[in-house]
C-alpha cells in the first residue's frame, strides 16, 4: 500500500513578504525562509491564509512559489496552496506547481455558492486530473465550510489524494478521520493554539501562522512531545499562547507581519488592504504587549 504520510513535523505557514504594489520581495522571502530552516522547520506552507493568497495575482503566486524553491536548495518540502475562487485559476496554478518542482498542492475547497458534496468532491477530482502532484485538502472556518468526515472519505479516494490541513476546533472528527484508511492519511493540525491537541489525536504535522515568529519553540514542541515529553510540551504550548493571545487581540495577520518587521527585523510589508494597518504608535504598543513573553530571536521563554 502506498504511504500518504508524506509530511511531518512544523511546516510555518509562510507570510507573504511584497511590496505596496503586491510585488514579492524576493530577497526578503528568501532571508525569511533561511532563517526559519535554521531552527529546523520540516517545510512550508505558501499561499494559504496566512499568505493571503485569495487575495494575491496569481503572477505573485507563482513568483512566491519559485522563490521559495530557490531558497528551501531542494532541502525540505513546500506545499503550495493552489485554491482561488474561479476553478480555471486554481487549475492554472496546480499545472505551475507542478512544473517548478513543488512538493505538493493544497486547496480550499470551492467557495462563495452553497456548494454541496459532490459538488465539492467533483473540484477535487478536477484538481486532481489535472495534476499529479499530491493533494492535500485544507480545511477552515473563513471559507463558511465545514469539511465533513464523508467528504473527506470520498476526497480520500481520489488519486493522488492524500491527507488534509485541519483547521477547525472539531478535534472528534479529526480523530476520526485520522482512522480513514486504517491511519495511512496525512493529516496536519492547523490552528497554532492547538498543536499538542493535534498531535494528541494523531496529527502528522502541523501548519501555522506563529511559526513564522516561533519556529524553534514549536520545533521544540513537536520534539518533545513526540519523545514522550508531554508536559515540557504542554509548558511550551502555555508560552506559545501567550503570543498568540496577544497577537489574536491586535488583529492576528497584520499582528503577526508587524512582529516579524519589528523583532525579527524582516521587511515583509504590510497585509494587503482593507486588512488593517498599524499606525506608529499601535505598532509600538503591539510590540511592547509582546515583549516579555519570549525572546524572538534566540526563541527561548522568558
Amino acid at each position: 500500500m502506498e504511504n500518504k504520510v508524506l509530511f511531518k513535523g512544523i511546516f510555518p505557514a509562510l507570510v507573504s513578504p511584497f511590496d505596496e504594489n503586491g510585488d514579492i520581495l524576493v530577497e526578503e522571502t528568501k532571508r525569511l525562509v533561511k532563517w526559519e530552516m535554521s531552527w529546523g522547520v520540516n517545510g512550508f506552507y505558501i499561499c494559504g491564509s496566512t499568505g493571503e493568497g485569495l487575495v494575491m495575482k496569481p503572477e505573485a503566486r507563482k513568483k512566491l512559489l519559485e522563490v521559495v524553491l530557490e531558497a528551501t536548495e531542494g532541502k525540505v518540502p513546500v506545499i503550495d496552496h493552489i485554491g482561488a475562487i474561479d476553478l480555471r485559476t486554481t487549475i492554472e496554478l496546480a499545472k505551475h506547481a507542478e512544473k517548478a518542482g513543488a512538493a505538493a498542492i493544497s486547496s480550499i475547497p470551492p467557495i462563495y455558492f452553497r456548494y454541496d458534496e459532490d459538488e465539492i468532491v467533483n473540484y477535487y477530482k478536477a484538481i486532481t486530473d489535472a495534476c499529479s502532484l499530491p493533494l492535500v485538502m485544507y480545511g477552515i472556518g473563513n471559507t463558511g465550510i465545514q469539511l465533513s468526515f464523508n467528504t473527506v472519505k470520498r476526497v480520500m479516494e481520489l488519486p493522488h489524494a492524500i491527507g488534509l490541513k485541519w483547521t477547525y476546533p472539531d478535534y472528534f472528527t479529526l480523530g476520526k478521520i485520522k482512522d480513514i484508511d486504517g491511519g495511512n492519511i496525512n493529516v496536519i493540525n492547523g490552528p497554532d493554539e492547538m498543536l499538542v491537541c493535534g498531535l494528541a489525536i494523531g496529527a502528522d504535522a502541523g501548519i501555522g501562522t506563529t511559526y513564522n515568529l516561533m519556529p524553534g519553540l514549536f520545533v521544540e514542541l513537536y520534539r518533545e512531545f513526540n519523545a514522550g515529553n508531554v508536559t515540557r510540551a504542554r509548558e511550551i504550548q502555555h508560552a506559545i499562547n501567550k503570543v498568540i493571545d496577544v497577537l489574536l487581540k491586535n488583529n492576528a495577520l497584520p499582528a503577526t507581519k508587524a512582529a516579524i518587521r519589528g523583532l525579527l527585523g524582516f521587511n515583509v510589508g504590510e497585509c494587503t488592504p482593507p486588512l488593517k494597518q498599524y499606525s506608529h504608535q499601535e505598532f509600538d504598543k503591539l510590540m511592547n504587549d509582546l515583549s516579555g513573553i519570549i525572546d524572538f530571536k534566540t526563541q527561548k521563554i522568558l
